[in-house]
């Protein structure tokens, strides 16, 4: 263990820093798997891919969900 935290800046070894990065990580979890779902649904496998591979911080994520909201049905 003490061969990671040498390898994490200093302010990622303070509380504040852990808070921090957990919430990132949280974030793009959340968006991730919100877009990887919509991906898988609508059967967009090149989205999939891409959104699989490419960690973005949920900022991909985020683009492909505006671009492709559902759109409101009509009775």
């Amino acid at each position: 263990m003490d061969a990671l935290t040498a390898l994490l800046p200093d302010f990622f070894q303070t509380l504040l820093g852990s808070v921090v990065l957990l919430t990132v990580i949280l974030w793009s979890t959340v968006w991730k798997l919100l877009a990887l779902y919509r991906t898988a649904s609508r059967r967009h496998k090149v989205w999939f891919v891409v959104l699989f591979f490419v960690n973005t911080a949920g900022i991909l994520e985020i683009i492909y969900l505006v671009l492709n909201r559902s759109k409101p049905r009509r009775a």
